[in-house]
């Protein structure tokens, strides 16, 4: 199945969603709960759904003392080591009420460079798919190098999306749908529609932020929207508190319009751009 519209994520085939840890990390961390009851209800619609999620390092910081997010690699991997474990423990322990068991994925960048990583990582996540588990994916920050890092989870995401052959991806954010400058300035439009290859050379989405618990902001959502519509999956980017609604189909956020040849050759076999990426 293709997704031409949002409406179409409801009853889709296979969906990525991106959570980011400012959305489920210190005063957020209760909404994993909200968070994992929409996943669970697409689950029982039979979507079958990937989450990446951010948080590790985020989760970890406090166990580690630490008021503000680590800029020193090795603090970083100890707090991720740290915070992995306590962030896929409160994620099971919310999908135990239905019934669903989640299964950790860690990749590294070089896991999409490199031919045989990368089909291992499609094969293990298509079984579990296959067993109806939850595959939850973040970057193994415990071995990550700066030189080798994603640089945000969204642009991990369109190529989990790629690499899954997904139909859609829903990149979660902390405001509802991006707009054409920084929201709280005077002016400020909601963008509905993204169609594909169109110019947002006049928008003011800003450059990438680096919040005290993660990395991100509208820019890397724009850029990894557009990677992922590029290889013929449908995005749509909006607020986590919007998740169940985005998953039903409901007209929240703003979507990025897929390829349209794209979707014509992911119609007629599998097509796997994360591939062509890596060469």
């Amino acid at each position: 199945m293709t997704l031409r519209d949002r409406a179409e994520l409801n009853g889709a085939r296979r969906v990525v969603v991106k959570v980011g840890s400012s959305s489920i990390s210190g005063e957020n961390a209760a909404k994993i709960d909200p968070i994992v009851r929409a996943l669970a209800a697409a689950h029982a619609r039979g979507t079958e759904v990937v989450l990446v999620s951010s948080g590790a390092i985020a989760t970890g910081m406090p166990f580690l003392a630490l008021e503000s997010r680590p800029t020193d690699l090795a603090t970083q991997q100890a707090a991720a080591a740290v915070g992995q474990n306590v962030l896929i423990y409160r994620y099971q322990k919310a999908l135990r009420e239905f019934g669903i068991v989640a299964g950790q994925v860690l990749l590294t960048a070089g896991d999409f460079e490199d031919p045989t990583h990368r089909s291992n990582a499609r094969r293990a996540m298509e079984r579990l798919l296959g067993l109806r588990i939850l595959p939850i994916v973040n970057e193994n920050d415990t071995v990550a190098t700066h030189e080798i890092r994603f640089g945000d989870n969204d642009r991990l995401a369109a190529l989990v999306a790629q690499l899954v052959g997904a139909d859609g991806l829903v990149l979660l954010s902390d405001i509802d749908c991006l707009y054409t400058k920084p929201p709280e300035e005077p002016g400020a439009e909601p963008i509905p529609t993204v169609p594909f290859a169109a110019d947002l050379g006049g928008f003011e989405f800003g450059s990438t932020v680096v919040n005290s618990v993660g990395t991100g902001g509208a820019a890397t959502k724009a850029s990894a929207a557009r990677m992922a519509a590029a290889s013929g999956v449908g995005t749509l980017v909006t607020s986590a508190d919007l998740v169940d609604d985005a998953l039903s189909g409901a007209d929240v956020g703003t979507w990025f319009v897929p390829d349209a040849e794209a979707v014509m050759l992911v119609a007629t076999g599998p097509v796997h751009t994360a591939d062509k990426l890596a060469g």
